[in-house]
């Protein structure tokens, strides 16, 4: 059996989501920010969620492509993206990236804002704000994002058949080559591959679905509040001065 679709899928996976992670991650601390033009930035962002995956395939020839501008400019230097390794990276960042994006904007919109207030009036600056403030408070959503956009990524079908073919040992991932299996009639290849991609998406749902242990708060001790206060007044009374003490009284 041939393995190099599971590898060639896993390293695409790992690479799409380590750039849609901080892409998202940050476009939705920019949006935050921004003002204006907040709902059409939205959804330029949410836009590859709702569109058909060989939609977002077809724009994406038709910029890196011999005539598109960006293929235009690569194909000056001798570079070409289309029918590539690269370009199923392209495919699973482009498709996975609003799961990171939307689920990380969430996690950020519900950090008490009060605490940013707190943050500017003691002098951090908004990076450190950032990094200090609100992914330490979004960290359960801005990770459960990195899942689903890992998860989203390693079933990537449509944009990857548009993109960057399916070619075994170079581009065939494990959804192109069930895709294979099934219409060459091999029905072993396809239970198994399968089976794969369903044990693998059934644990991307376990961790997202784990939560940490919460700790063990101490009880707090009991103290006696009625003997120390007792102390400290009977110290503060016997510190008084004589000169301040009222007449008539010793």
């Amino acid at each position: 059996m041939d393995w190099s679709p599971f590898f060639i899928s896993l390293k695409t996976a790992f690479l799409a989501t380590a750039i849609t992670f901080f892409l998202g991650l940050f476009a939705a601390w920019g949006l935050l920010r921004i003002k204006r033009f907040h709902g059409l930035i939205d959804g330029l962002f949410t836009l590859p969620m709702v569109l058909p995956p060989t939609v977002a395939g077809f724009f994406l020839i038709l910029i890196l492509g011999q005539n598109g501008p960006v293929g235009r400019a690569l194909s000056s230097f001798g570079i070409s993206i289309l029918f590539s390794w690269p370009a199923t990276v392209l495919s699973a960042t482009v498709v996975s990236f609003p799961l990171m994006y939307r689920t990380a904007l969430g996690a950020m919109e519900q950090v008490d804002q009060n605490l940013v207030y707190a943050a500017r009036t003691l002098g951090m600056p908004e990076i450190g704000i950032f990094f200090r403030v609100i992914v330490p408070i979004a960290r359960p959503g801005i990770l459960a994002g990195g899942v689903l956009a890992f998860a989203r990524a390693l079933g990537e079908f449509g944009a990857t058949m548009m993109i960057a073919g399916n070619i075994p040992g170079r581009t065939q991932t494990l959804s192109t080559a069930i895709y294979t299996a099934v219409q060459s009639g091999d029905r072993t290849t396809a239970y198994r591959w399968s089976a794969v991609v369903v044990a693998l998406s059934f644990t991307m749902m376990i961790l997202l679905n784990l939560h940490p242990k919460t700790r063990r708060t101490k009880k707090p001790q009991k103290t006696r509040g009625t003997v120390h206060a007792g102390s400290s007044h009977r110290k503060v009374v016997r510190r008084v001065s004589p000169e301040c003490a009222v007449p008539g009284k010793k």
